[in-house]
């Protein structure tokens, strides 16, 4: 008596090509080929209430999603709360992130902001202070400010874009760096646009083909 499926042997079907995630999921190496990460910013309106953090966290952690940055603060409306957060995946990744954050029921909504929004991160930085005169210029060439200071040590606040601190981090090395504390990139829209407003299934549908056309246009060139 014949039993199971017709078909094939096992060693004459075929196999289908792509490694495979932790998760066990194949990923298809024509998609993974064609689609280079690119750092971004989403910014997502909430309800400002208990467990918003731990869900929109745990959303990252299952998916897997490559975070840079995640950062929440309030608002001017006290029953709402602004997270930004800053990822580098290729577009159907973000296009993921995107969909996944509007399914979660406190978000309100959620917009990636274009690369000429206003991003800004906060970062101490504590250093020895061997040589007080020269770790003195090095915070006057970064505008830092001195917050704590002793015979050994000189702690400096520096605000300003992710290049910024990034580059005062390099700077300051040369005299040694115990400790760093870095808040995270927070961001707003310029001019009079709204970084993340409620927006209805149709109007957020057409930004993102808008979005994905403007990519699709800038890779074409």
């Amino acid at each position: 008596m014949k039993r199971g499926l017709e078909g094939p042997p096992p060693e004459d079907r075929p196999t289908p090509a792509g490694r495979r995630n932790k998760q066990g999921i194949r990923i298809d190496p024509e998609v993974e080929a064609t689609h280079e990460p690119r750092r971004t910013v989403i910014s997502a309106l909430v309800a400002h209430e208990p467990g918003v953090l731990s869900d929109v966290s745990g959303l990252f952690s299952r998916r897997q999603f490559n975070i840079e940055s995640l950062t929440v603060g309030p608002t001017k409306d006290e029953d709402r709360a602004r997270i930004t957060v800053v990822v580098e995946e290729p577009d159907p990744g973000i296009d993921q992130i995107k969909k996944q954050l509007r399914k979660l029921v406190p978000v309100i909504s959620v917009r990636e902001l274009e690369p000429d929004a206003m991003q800004r991160e906060l970062a101490l930085i504590k250093v020895d202070a061997d040589d007080p005169a020269q770790v003195s210029a090095v915070a006057d060439m970064y505008d830092a400010t001195t917050v704590d200071s002793s015979p050994e040590t000189a702690t400096f606040e520096i605000t300003g874009a992710r290049q910024k601190i990034e580059a005062a981090i390099d700077t300051f090395g040369q005299f040694g760096i115990r400790e760093i504390s870095r808040t995270g990139t927070t961001a707003l829209a310029r001019g009079t646009e709204e970084t993340a407003a409620a927006v209805n299934a149709t109007e957020s549908t057409a930004t993102e083909a808008n979005h994905d056309e403007t990519y699709q246009t800038a890779n074409d060139d």
